[in-house]
């Protein structure tokens, strides 16, 4: 269908705009700013939780009064009451000497330990098991691991050398208490003194007998 110029134009004259736009300022919003009751919950919660953690940490860390703690063993005060009259005034000991090193050695009848200056034997080598065995193989030659301490006063020289002085000062004590003894420390090597030491510095060489190197031009 074709339509005419003319009923388009008096329908849109029929139309009416309004250009006038409204300036006014629009209302404000507001919001109320209304706690939420999650977040507070969760946040008396956390505080709570807070303060019974505190409370236990605490309740840990102060000691029980009932709970006794036993206090370390002064093996100075032990040895003292061991030997009265100090090392000197003893009656089964012996000294050994190894280089530089140079060790006097008490027996008592005991259970096989072995102090040597005021500690533990273990501690005072440092745990070696070598050192540890030149110390307790005079009396394993002879199966007296466990009748008899020892204690030490060992000085000089390092803790190899320590350890074979005191190894030759237990085989000399324990001739002290039986002659016997002579013929099983004598057949292990252990009644021997290790005369061997560290051979001095030359002049004009490195070492004892290292020279530095030689050249012809």
């Amino acid at each position: 269908m074709a339509v005419s110029m003319t009923t388009l134009t008096s329908s849109l004259s029929s139309l009416s705009f309004s250009s006038k736009i409204s300036h006014e300022p629009r209302a404000a919003l507001s919001f109320s700013r209304s706690k939420n009751p999650l977040l507070s919950s969760t946040a008396e919660v956390k505080t709570t939780a807070r303060l019974v953690v505190k409370a236990s940490s605490a309740a840990v860390a102060e000691p029980s009064e009932a709970v006794d703690v036993e206090e370390p063993v002064n093996l100075m005060k032990y040895v003292k009451s061991r030997l009265p009259g100090g090392f000197a005034a003893q009656t089964i000991f012996g000294t050994g000497r190894r280089k530089c090193a140079i060790a006097r050695v008490v027996l008592q009848e005991g259970t096989g330990k072995v102090i040597i200056n005021y500690r533990d034997a273990n501690e005072y080598l440092q745990g070696n098991p070598l050192w540890v065995d030149y110390v307790k193989y005079p009396l394993m030659a002879l199966g007296y691991e466990t009748s008899y301490d020892v204690f030490v006063k060992a000085h000089g020289g390092g803790l190899s050398g320590q350890a074979q002085a005191i190894s030759l000062g237990i085989a000399r004590a324990l001739l002290k208490v039986s002659e016997i003894h002579r013929a099983p420390l004598r057949r292990e090597g252990l009644l021997t003194r290790d005369s061997r030491v560290v051979e001095r510095k030359k002049v004009g060489l490195k070492k004892a007998r290292k020279a530095p190197q030689f050249s012809k031009r």
